[in-house]
């Protein structure tokens, strides 16, 4: 993929801009968990779209502390444990207080999304925030790139972000890397 066909990396300033407009729509608690499960996690939209309760609660039925993701969700084979942030778990708990669907993420007639309705979510959204070149893999990559610049301070390695990225090679985890100017 070349570097123009990417997307954009979100800054902490554009995750709090958009944190701050999710809580003006009238789907808040879905659409912040949309969100997180994006820049947090690194989901792709797929996975959004088919992610099911059974995969975020333990056996009790209370949400976890990781996403069990499951193959059929994903892409490929690349399902796997995905562990939470402390923000999206706590709002995966408020959405899993008023949900009674099977899917965590459902639209406004009750049905579970595309992967295609989430695509589309995304990229209005960061259209509408103006943020030029951001799309749903937007997410992704900024999770990636943060998971990479912190992996260090916990003794890990980019192998372990290659794991938690879910990626069958290493080049590829690199290649969703930001290079830091700063560095």
């Amino acid at each position: 993929m070349a570097l123009g066909k990417q997307a954009k990396v979100l800054s902490e300033t554009q995750q709090k801009a958009v944190i701050s407009y999710l809580g003006t729509t009238n789907d808040l608690q879905r659409n912040l968990v949309m969100f997180l499960l994006s820049v947090d996690a690194g989901l792709r939209a797929k996975e959004i779209a088919q992610l099911e309760w059974t995969m975020v609660t333990d056996s009790d039925g209370s949400v976890s502390d990781a996403i069990r993701l499951e193959d059929r969700s994903s892409k490929g084979r690349s399902g796997g444990v995905v562990y939470m942030s402390k923000r999206l778990r706590d709002a995966l708990i408020v959405l899993h207080g008023i949900s009674d669907q099977k899917w965590v993420i459902v639209s406004r007639s009750r049905n579970a999304m595309s992967a295609q309705v989430v695509t589309n979510w995304f990229f209005t959204l960061y259209l509408g925030l103006g943020f030029d070149g951001c799309s749903s893999h937007s997410g992704r990559r900024t999770a990636i790139t943060r998971w990479a610049r912190n992996i260090s301070r916990a003794g890990g390695s980019l192998r372990d972000v290659q794991s938690l990225a879910r990626h069958s090679s290493l080049q590829m985890t690199q290649r969703y890397i930001e290079v830091s100017e700063d560095a």
